[in-house]
Order: C-alpha cells, then sequence, then structure tokens
C-alpha cells in the first residue's frame, strides 16, 4: 500500500480525513458542535464493568474511557465518556483509528486535530483531553502490537 503523500493532506486514515473536511468545511462552530454532539449519540456505550482504571485515560477533566482489541491484525476500538462533547471527541477517534493496524495508528497525525477548526471552540482543557484520548489509543496500539509480535515469533 502507498503512503499517501504530503499533498493529499492525511492524516492517517480515510476516516479521519473525511471527519476533518466535513468539520473545516463550515465555517459556523456551532455546525461544528452539533457534529460532535452527534457522533456522540451515534457511540454505542461502554459496558461499565470494563471502565476499569487500567484503560481510563489519564489528563482528561471528564471521565474517558477508551480499550482497543487487535482483531486479525486490526484495532478495534470501544470507549465512553461522562461528558456528551468528550464522548463525541472520543467516538470521532474511535471511528477514526477503528480498523487500522497498530502501525498505522502509531503514524496518525496529531495535526489532524488543529485541522478540524475544532480548537477555537473547545476549553483549553478539552482540547488537551482530546491529545490525551488520542495519545492514550496510540500507546495501545503500540503495547498491543509489542504483544502480537511476541505471540507470533
Amino acid at each position: 500500500m502507498a503512503e499517501p503523500t504530503a499533498a493529499s493532506s492525511s492524516f492517517g486514515s480515510q476516516a479521519l480525513d473525511s471527519m476533518v473536511e466535513r468539520l473545516n468545511g463550515t465555517s459556523d462552530p456551532r455546525r461544528r458542535y452539533e457534529y460532535v454532539l452527534w457522533l456522540a449519540k451515534k457511540l454505542p456505550p461502554m459496558s461499565p464493568e470494563l471502565q476499569t482504571d487500567a484503560i481510563k485515560v489519564k489528563g482528561c477533566v471528564s471521565q474517558v474511557h477508551v480499550l482497543g482489541e487487535l482483531v486479525e491484525g486490526r484495532l478495534h476500538w470501544q470507549g465512553d465518556s461522562d461528558a456528551l462533547i468528550t464522548r463525541g471527541l472520543l467516538a470521532m477517534l474511535i471511528q477514526g483509528l477503528s480498523n487500522l493496524t497498530p502501525e498505522q495508528v502509531m503514524a496518525v497525525n496529531p495535526s489532524f486535530i488543529e485541522a478540524t477548526g475544532l480548537q477555537g471552540s473547545l476549553t483549553p482543557s478539552r482540547a488537551n483531553g482530546f491529545l490525551n484520548i488520542l495519545l492514550n489509543m496510540k500507546a495501545q496500539a503500540q503495547q498491543l502490537a509489542r504483544v502480537s509480535s511476541s505471540t507470533t515469533s
């Protein structure tokens, strides 16, 4: 598979690219928020038994849990948050990083966050939490890749 060129402005997945395009396509911050809230409502709830400290995202004011699972070399994510906007941001990441290999997740360019145009609408703590969720998912992808390579070698 060919690596995306900088000219394609790919942030790491087609799903992320299309969400960035959609969010960046409007200058109305309210419409961006509405889209994030819509994503939040579409995110299936995560079983409370899975919401342990081990998968809790550190550095978020809200309670955020995200869990990655490697299935046939591809990551599948589930997660939840007690705050609707944060839940929408989490849903965006889950949608954008699902069905990627761990290596692809680790290579996701965090500049997509700025490219969404959401930065101006998010409080600094929420923007920081968005980045922390991404970093947590990248760390899980790295750990799952390590575990997978040690069981296949």
